[in-house]
């Protein structure tokens, strides 16, 4: 106690910088880190094949078909807007059903409900591999299966959403607090109304947080769905794109573009309301 009030020495209240030991373990582990990243980068840019001189030469090329897509194109704009109601309604009931699929597989993956090692495994094993697969992939494979248009998407969106979901449930479940659903298996209540009684109150608003944000990344990736064949406005845009039509591309992107923001803003207004 007879030091706390002693004064302190100019000396010791500036400000000292750390000494760096270049010969030291830490000192050589962090050198060894920061150039195995920079070896890693450029590695990346070589495979990448970024070239700074092709941007520039073709920077010019797209400011000329920037020019040729004035004035807008408008005469099959009543397919164009069914191609966007297309668009929301493939990830409308993939979202939807993925949702539904996805809710047992987070309870049993979630660590702090008991789930047997045996079948919780398995099931991230599964959830893992669907969401490591984008939609795009999905979305061919099930056009060779059941031929072209939107039912493919909506097959192969749900998949992807299902894997995105479940992933996303199981850690906000993981997150609720342990005395309640300890508390719930004390009195003797079956995992069932664990579930109902417990998890479900707590873990609701997010849970259909978590759904509303996969909806609304689902309608911009079901944008480009159309491009393999399986329906939405991406079908108009490939077509806009193979035929060199810049005035139909603009009205195409410009409708894009309306409909993802109305999407995303009405998704966080719900979102809002609901958290």
């Amino acid at each position: 106690m007879m030091y706390a009030n002693r004064p302190v020495r100019l000396d010791e209240a500036l400000y000292q910088e750390p000494s760096i030991r270049p010969f030291s373990l830490s000192f050589l582990k962090r050198s060894l880190a920061f150039t195995l990243l920079v070896l890693f980068f450029a590695a990346c840019l070589s495979l990448a094949q970024v070239d700074l001189t092709r941007l520039a030469e073709g920077l010019p090329r797209m400011l000329r078909w920037a020019a040729k897509s004035w004035p807008p194109y408008v005469a099959d704009f009543d397919m164009m807007l069914y191609r966007a109601a297309e668009t929301v309604a493939i990830a409308t009931v993939a979202t939807a059903v993925a949702t539904v699929v996805a809710f047992p597989l987070c309870i049993f993956m979630s660590k702090n409900l008991g789930s047997p090692a045996w079948l919780a495994a398995p099931i991230r094993g599964f959830v893992n591999t669907l969401r490591g697969i984008d939609t795009v992939v999905f979305a061919i494979l099930f056009v060779a299966a059941v031929g072209l248009g939107p039912f493919a998407g909506v097959l192969g969106m749900t998949l992807h959403a299902i894997g995105v979901i479940a992933k996303l449930n199981s850690e906000a479940i993981e997150t609720l607090p342990k005395a309640p659903l300890e508390a719930a298996a004390l009195s003797g209540a079956s995992r069932t109304k664990i579930v109902s009684f417990a998890v479900l109150p707590s873990s609701l608003p997010s849970l259909a947080s978590i759904s509303l944000y996969v909806w609304e990344a689902n309608v911009r990736t079901s944008t480009i769905l159309g491009i393999v064949g399986a329906g939405g406005i991406g079908i108009e845009i490939k077509a806009a794109i193979d035929l060199l039509d810049f005035q139909k591309l603009l009205t195409l992107t410009v409708i894009v573009l309306v409909m993802v923001t109305v999407i995303d803003q009405f998704s966080a207004w719900l979102r809002r309301r609901l958290v």
